[in-house]
């Protein structure tokens, strides 16, 4: 199967697209208390703008009275200016408390979908095939997943309650302009807020070319840092630190253009915008100051008419944060719809049974494979390992050693042919019990940054204090973890840098061990190492294998000489197979390769 990197334009483009994306999370099936915390945060909106449409009413009532100029309403002469000012200051209260309200009630269904989504796209991530994660980089694909993540919470909060409350207030407010004043103040309102959004909309849409470029900036930068930092040990060896930081500078020159052209962008769309409300506004404060002086309007009526257009400024303000945030937050969000719209390459077919062990037979069975179909790696491969034996693999680099053990653990599936465990075809066994059959040892064991006894206890969930000391007890590194001055709890560091490599493979040994799996696969597990570290980790494999299909792939031959069977394996085909005895007096490609290590290891003696 070919890999295929995704790009932007592959990924759902259209806004509608995404945001169908995202209405499950905010309306889910099955999940009432979701739906009623919804319904009751739409109820606190519509109040809040109820109220808010209301308030400068009583503001109007409370300047006409204290100017003279109030009309005969009882009630406004009843309630007197001090009531309609307390009034006024209930209200605004009011509005602001309904909306704190609701802002409480629905963040609960935000953080429930965010985490939602996160545990999604972590989970489809693990599911995705080794080929695709070989070919992506791991500091862009984390912020992809943060900024996607923080998108969907984003967009979830203001497709409620912004776009449409700010419809909603708009029209409320609109409305009273028309039937209190006349349709000229309505129509410099409608005029002034068409201009306002073709305008936002428009420099938006440019603004968010220019983000996305920071963006891809942004991840570039933060890919080459944290791939600078993972391989801090090479960069020292080769004293590349000024190169590094050179390249990582590079790398963040590029994220200061693309960062001052969205700043220069921003400060043109906010001028533009202050500009045309500001118009707005004066036009209709003029309207009504011309109102007043004829004797039309009284002064509470100007003051009401500043009270709305204010009220209409505020949310179109935001309207233009909202609109470029959603409009980023489209963008973040198809980042990460289009990872989970990546189909992972190996996947368990219908009905796929559990994985029954019962001897520990591996066969492969005329396998053939290769990561791309233009340059096949294996052609042709069958050998068998009979339950309890001992199957070693050699060959020089690229004969394709690594990529059986790959094949039998289902990273990939083969082209033709069959990998069968117990008479059972992996393809069609469930991955899951598939991975629980095998223990894997590689050349380079890899730990989490955290303790020695979470990395041991990794090897199978729920294991006993008892059951880890054991398994470091069988891999022979027990009495090491006690002399460390934190025992047990001593942190490993990024990747098990605290640890030398004989201590890692330990590690790794009683992590297998603690797993306890019928088949083993020892990936060159010791070839990384020195002569005398070899020897002793050595020893704990042999010890390790008893009663287990073991499956050696080795570069020193030394290591495997007292394997059941010996396949020498070159250019993706079996050339010879036998006893250790058994190649060397057949005096052919095996027998050359081990007189050439002997006399390596003479030489260096």
């Amino acid at each position: 199967m070919r890999h295929t990197t995704i790009t932007t334009t592959e990924m759902p483009s259209g806004a509608m697209k995404t945001i169908r994306r995202v209405l499950p999370y905010l309306w889910p099936a099955g999940q009432g208390w979701v739906k009623r915390r919804v319904v009751l945060a739409m109820l606190l909106l519509l109040l809040s703008k109820l109220v808010a449409v209301a308030t400068p009413f009583f503001y109007k009532a409370a300047v006409d009275l204290l100017s003279g100029s109030a009309p005969s309403q009882g009630w406004m002469l009843g309630a007197g200016a001090v009531g309609l000012t307390v009034a006024y200051g209930m209200a605004r209260l009011m509005a602001s408390g309904f909306q704190q309200l609701r802002d409480a009630i629905f963040a609960r269904v935000a953080q429930r979908a965010l985490r939602q989504l996160a545990l999604e796209t972590f989970t489809h991530i693990h599911r995705l095939s080794l080929r695709y994660h070989i070919s992506r980089k791991t500091g862009g694909l984390s912020r992809i997943i943060e900024r996607g993540v923080k998108g969907v919470e984003f967009l979830l909060r203001f497709m409620l309650f912004s776009i449409g409350p700010l419809i909603l207030e708009l029209s409320m407010v609109s409305a009273v302009l028309f039937f209190v004043f006349d349709v000229w103040y309505l129509a410099v309102v409608v005029v002034t807020i068409a201009l306002y959004v073709a305008f936002t909309f428009r420099v938006t849409e440019w603004r968010v070319r220019v983000r996305k470029e920071m963006n891809d900036q942004d991840t570039d930068a933060n890919q080459k840092a944290i791939d600078s930092l993972l391989n801090f040990e090479t960069v020292k060896y080769f004293g590349a630190e000024a190169r590094e930081a050179m390249r990582y500078d590079a790398a963040m020159a590029g994220y200061e253009r693309a960062a001052l052209k969205t700043s220069y962008s921003l400060a043109f769309l906010n001028f533009g915008q202050a500009f045309l409300i500001t118009s707005g506004l004066v036009a209709v404060m003029v309207m009504a100051a011309i109102g007043v002086g004829e004797g039309r309007l009284t002064v509470g009526d100007f003051v009401m008419v500043n009270a709305y257009m204010v009220q209409i400024t505020m949310p179109l303000n935001f309207l233009g944060t909202v609109y470029r945030e959603i409009r980023q937050s489209l963008v973040d969000m198809s980042e990460i719809f289009g990872l989970l719209n990546q189909p992972p390459e190996v996947t368990d077919r219908p009905g796929a049974r559990p994985l029954e062990v019962t001897r520990g037979e591996v066969v492969f069975d005329d396998v053939r494979f290769g990561y791309d179909a233009a340059r096949p790696i294996l052609k042709g491969v069958s050998f068998a390992v009979e339950g309890g034996q001992n199957l070693a693999i050699v060959g020089p680099s690229g004969s394709g050693k690594s990529t059986i053990g790959r094949l039998l653990f289902r990273f990939y599936d083969v082209n033709e042919g069959a990998i069968l465990i117990d008479g059972q075809d992996v393809r069609d066994v469930t991955q899951e019990s598939l991975h629980r059959a095998i223990g894997v040892v590689p050349q380079d064991t890899v730990l989490f940054n955290d303790t020695i006894y979470y990395n041991i206890a990794y090897g199978r969930d729920g294991a006993t204090r008892e059951e880890v000391e054991a398994a470091a007890r069988a891999a022979k590194i027990h009495d090491f973890i006690l002399s460390l001055p934190e025992g047990y709890d001593t942190q490993v560091g990024e990747r098990g840098l605290k640890l030398s490599g004989g201590e890692k493979q330990r590690v790794g040994i009683a992590r297998t061990l603690l797993k306890d799996p019928p088949i083993l696969l020892l990936d060159e597990a010791t070839s990384a190492l020195d002569s005398e570290t070899e020897r002793d980790i050595q020893a704990s494999l042999r010890e390790m294998g008893r009663g287990r299909s073991v499956i050696s792939i080795a570069h020193r031959l030394s290591t495997i000489a007292d394997a059941d069977e010996i396949i020498v394996l070159e250019a993706g085909e079996i050339t010879e197979r036998g006893t250790h005895e058994a190649l060397l007096a057949l005096g052919g490609r095996y027998a050359a390769m081990w007189a050439r290590q002997q006399a390596e290891e003479e030489g260096a003696a």
